[in-house]
C-alpha cells in the first residue's frame, strides 16, 4: 500500500465520563456523513414560495384564450425562425400520448428507488423534499416561460392538424419543453444522488445514461407530435438537467466534499470524533 501522511483532529464531545456516549458520537458521525445538509430556514421557504409562484402561474395559463381561426389562416411558416422551421410537423394524436410513458415513470422514479436502496432510505425524507425542491424549480421557470412568453405551438402552423387543436389555448404552451425539462429534473436528480451516495459504483454511468435517454426521447416524441420547436426542446433540457444536477450538488455536506477526509468515531480517554485528512 501507498504511504499515505495523515494529520488527525480530533474533536471531542464533553461526556465528563471516560467512554460515556459512545454511541451518540455514532450519531453524530452518521449525520456528518451524509451526503446532503438541508438549511431549514431557507430551504422550507424558499420552495414554499417557488410552488405557490408555480401555482400562480398555473392560474393565470389556465384563464387564457385560445387561438382564433382568423389568426390561424393568417399564419405563415415564414413567421417561424430557420432554426426551428424545419419542425414544424402537423398533430400526431398517438406520438403525443406515448410521450406521457417517460413522464409518468419519471415523475415517480427517485422516491420509489429512495425506498429501494438501503443507504438512501435511511434519508428518505431528507431526499424526497430535495427532490421537491428540483421539480419545483423546474416548473417554476415551465410555468413563467408559458406564462410570460406564449408561443403556439408547430403544430399551429401546419394545415393538417386538426382546428380544434390548433385553436386550444394548451397549443400555446410551446416555449418551453415540460415534458422535457421535467424528465429530465427527475432522471439527472437521480443519477446524481445514487453518485454521491454511491461513489464508486458502476451502476451510476447506467443512471446517468438512463437519464439522457430518457430525456432525448421524450424530446424526439414532442417534437414527432407536433408540440415542440427544437429551441422549446433545447431550453427543456438544459433547464432540467441542471436543476435536477445542482440542487443536490448546492446541498452537498461540507464535510464530504473533499475525499482527502474521513470522520469516524473515537473512543480513547474521551468519546468523541476523529477527522483524518491525508496530505
Amino acid at each position: 500500500m501507498p504511504k499515505l501522511l495523515s494529520a488527525t483532529i480530533f474533536f471531542f464531545i464533553l461526556t465528563g465520563v471516560r467512554g460515556q456516549n459512545a454511541d451518540s458520537s455514532v450519531g453524530q458521525s452518521n449525520i456528518a456523513s451524509k451526503p446532503y445538509t438541508l438549511k431549514k430556514w431557507v430551504d422550507f421557504p424558499l420552495t414554499t414560495a417557488i410552488a405557490g409562484f408555480t401555482i400562480y402561474n398555473f392560474s393565470q395559463i389556465g384563464k387564457r384564450e385560445g387561438t382564433s381561426a382568423e389568426k390561424i389562416a393568417g399564419l405563415k411558416k415564414e413567421d417561424v425562425d430557420g432554426f426551428d422551421r424545419w419542425a414544424i410537423l402537423p398533430y400526431n394524436k398517438s406520438v403525443d400520448k406515448a410521450s406521457y410513458i417517460p413522464f409518468y415513470a419519471a415523475v415517480p422514479y427517485p422516491v420509489v428507488f429512495f425506498a429501494l436502496d438501503k443507504k438512501m432510505r435511511k434519508d428518505y425524507l431528507e431526499l424526497s423534499f430535495l427532490y421537491l425542491q428540483a421539480m419545483t424549480i423546474t416548473g417554476v421557470l415551465y410555468t413563467s416561460g408559458v406564462h410570460y412568453f406564449p408561443r403556439l405551438r408547430p403544430l399551429v402552423y401546419d394545415a393538417g392538424s386538426p382546428m380544434d387543436v390548433r385553436q386550444s389555448s394548451n397549443s400555446r404552451n410551446s416555449f418551453f419543453a415540460g415534458h422535457v425539462a421535467l424528465v429530465a429534473t427527475s432522471t439527472f436528480f437521480m443519477a446524481r444522488v445514487f453518485a454521491d451516495y454511491h461513489p464508486e459504483s458502476k451502476l451510476k454511468w447506467v443512471l446517468y445514461g438512463v437519464a439522457a435517454v430518457s430525456t432525448a426521447a421524450t424530446g424526439y416524441m414532442r417534437h414527432k407530435a407536433g408540440e415542440h420547436f427544437p429551441s422549446d426542446i433545447l431550453v427543456g433540457t438544459a433547464v432540467g438537467t441542471l436543476s435536477g444536477l445542482l440542487v443536490p450538488k448546492l446541498h452537498k455536506s461540507k464535510l464530504i466534499k473533499n475525499r482527502k477526509i474521513s470522520l469516524i468515531p473515537y473512543t480513547g480517554p474521551a468519546s468523541g470524533l476523529a477527522l483524518f485528512y491525508k496530505l
